[in-house]
C-alpha cells in the first residue's frame, strides 16, 4: 500500500492487486489498484476502503496511522459504492470503532443492512452536503446504475476534487506515478487500454446510465478526478470525461478503425481461412486482433469486439450449433449490450450445419441489432470459391466500418 497527499487535508491509500480474477471472473494481466481518500477538516471522513482482498483491513489501519490519522477518530465512512472490494472492511471496522456514521444513499443503506447488519447510517440525496469543519465540505451526487443502483460521486467544494469510484476508473497497476502529469507515454498507453478493458467488461452493460453520470460530471468545476481504480487526473480531468464518453459510443455500436476476429476452430479448417482475412486487412491498412477462443480469455475478446468497428466471426459448427466457446463469447456481447457493430462470420461444417441458426438465435435473444452480411460456410476444407466470397464480405465490412469509425 502506498501513501499520497493529493490536495490539503486529502489523501489517498492505493494497493496493487495482481493475480486476481476481477469480480470472480475477469482476467486483469496488468492488475487493478484499489484507493481510498481521507477528507480531513475538524472531524476525519474515509471515502471507500482499501482491504487486501481476503477482507482483512489491518493494512488500511497502519496505513491511516502512517497519515496521522487514528482509525478511531475517524467520523464518517463515506460509501460511494456498495462492492465488497471497496466496503468490505467496515465490520471490521465497527469492532474498532462503535460510534462513526455511515453516508450513503438510499439503496446502498438497504445493501449495508443485508451485506454486515449495519443501522448506524445517515442517507443522502442529489445535492445533500456534509460539512467536516475547516473548510471541508462534501457533497453527495447519486449516479445510480453506474455500475450497482446504489453509487454516488462525493465531491469536495474547497479543492474542486470528484471521488468516483468506479466510475471514470481503470484496470492496471500504479508504481511510482499516480496521476496523469506522471505518466511516462508507455504508462499512459498502458492505462488508457486498461481503461478501455474496464469499461468493456465492468459497465457496458449500464452505459445509458454511464451518459447520464457523465453528464452529472460535466456540470460541475472540477481540479482532480480520484477515481477507486487507476490512476488520479489532476492536470486534464476532461480527458477521462472525453474517453468515457467515446466508450459509451463503442457500446453504441461505433468504434476504432480495427477489426476484432473472434474465431475457434476444432481441426483447423475454419483457422484456414484466417490468412485471407489477415492479408486484404494488413493491405488495406486496417489493424486487426485475432481472438482465438476458448485459449483467450473471453474478457479478451469483449474488450476487442467493445473497440472495433467491424467484426468477423470464425467459428464451425458444433454438434449441430455454434462452437461453444464463441457461442459463450457471443452471448456475452449480448448480455453486456454491444449492440450495432457492422460484421459477418464465416465457418466450416461437416455432414451438416446449424452453426448459423444459433449464431441468428442469440442476436435476437440479446436484440443486438448488428448489421450482419451473409455469413460464408463450406463443407470441410473452404475452397477457393468459398475463399473469394470471404474476401468479397471483408471488402464489405471495411466499407461498411467507415461509417462506425470513432478515433
Amino acid at each position: 500500500m502506498k501513501k499520497l497527499t493529493i490536495a490539503d487535508g486529502i489523501h489517498m491509500l492505493t494497493m496493487n492487486f495482481k493475480d486476481v480474477l476481477f469480480e470472480g471472473m475477469w482476467e486483469v494481466k496488468n492488475g487493478f489498484t484499489l484507493n481510498s481518500y481521507i477528507v480531513q477538516g475538524d472531524k476525519t471522513a474515509i471515502i471507500d476502503g482499501v482491504i487486501g482482498w481476503d477482507g482483512v483491513p489491518e493494512t488500511l489501519y497502519k496505513y491511516l496511522k502512517e497519515i496521522g490519522v487514528e482509525p478511531e477518530n475517524i467520523d464518517y465512512v463515506i460509501i460511494n459504492h456498495m462492492e465488497p472490494d471497496h466496503s468490505g472492511w467496515i465490520s471490521s471496522f465497527r469492532k474498532i470503532k462503535e460510534d462513526f456514521t455511515i453516508i450513503c444513499t438510499a439503496q446502498a443503506a438497504k445493501l449495508l443492512s443485508s451485506f454486515y447488519g449495519e443501522d448506524k447510517i445517515q442517507i443522502v440525496k442529489e445535492g445533500d452536503t456534509l460539512d467536516l469543519g475547516n473548510g471541508k465540505v462534501l457533497r453527495f451526487h447519486p449516479v445510480p446504475n453506474v455500475h450497482w443502483p446504489e453509487t454516488m460521486y462525493t465531491y469536495e467544494a474547497e479543492t474542486q476534487t470528484l471521488f468516483t469510484c468506479d466510475m471514470f476508473g481503470s484496470f492496471g497497476m500504479m508504481n511510482d506515478h499516480h496521476y496523469d502529469d506522471e505518466l511516462t507515454s508507455v504508462e499512459a498507453e498502458m492505462f488508457e487500454a486498461e481503461a478501455e478493458r474496464y469499461y468493456s467488461n465492468v459497465l457496458t452493460t449500464f452505459t445509458p446510465s454511464v451518459k447520464k453520470a457523465i453528464e452529472k460530471a460535466k456540470t460541475m468545476e472540477i481540479k482532480i478526478i480520484a477515481p477507486g481504480h487507476g490512476p488520479l487526473y489532476r492536470s486534464n480531468p476532461q480527458k477521462i470525461i472525453d474517453d468515457y464518453t467515446r466508450y459509451t459510443k463503442y457500446a453504441e455500436g461505433f468504434g476504432k478503425n480495427e477489426v476484432a476476429v473472434v474465431w475457434g476452430s476444432m481441426y483447423g479448417m475454419t483457422a484456414k481461412a484466417l490468412p485471407v482475412i489477415e492479408n486484404i486487412l494488413k493491405n488495406k491498412g486496417i489493424k486487426y486482433h485475432l481472438v482465438e477462443l476458448p485459449k483467450e480469455n473471453i474478457g479478451q475478446a469483449v474488450t476487442k469486439v467493445f473497440t472495433s468497428a467491424g467484426i468477423i466471426i470464425a467459428a464451425p459448427t458444433y454438434e449441430y450449433k455454434l462452437f461453444p466457446p464463441v457461442a459463450d463469447a457471443l452471448s456475452e456481447f449480448g448480455r453486456k449490450r454491444i449492440f450495432n457493430k457492422v460484421g459477418f462470420r464465416i465457418g466450416s461444417y461437416g455432414w451438416t450445419g446449424g452453426a448459423e441458426r444459433e449464431l441468428r438465435e442469440i442476436f435476437e435473444r440479446y436484440n443486438m441489432k448488428w448489421d450482419l452480411a451473409e455469413s460464408v460456410e463450406f463443407t470441410g476444407t473452404p475452397k477457393e470459391e468459398d475463399l473469394l466470397k470471404i474476401e468479397t464480405r471483408v471488402l464489405e465490412l471495411i466499407e461498411k466500418m467507415k461509417e462506425k469509425v470513432v478515433e
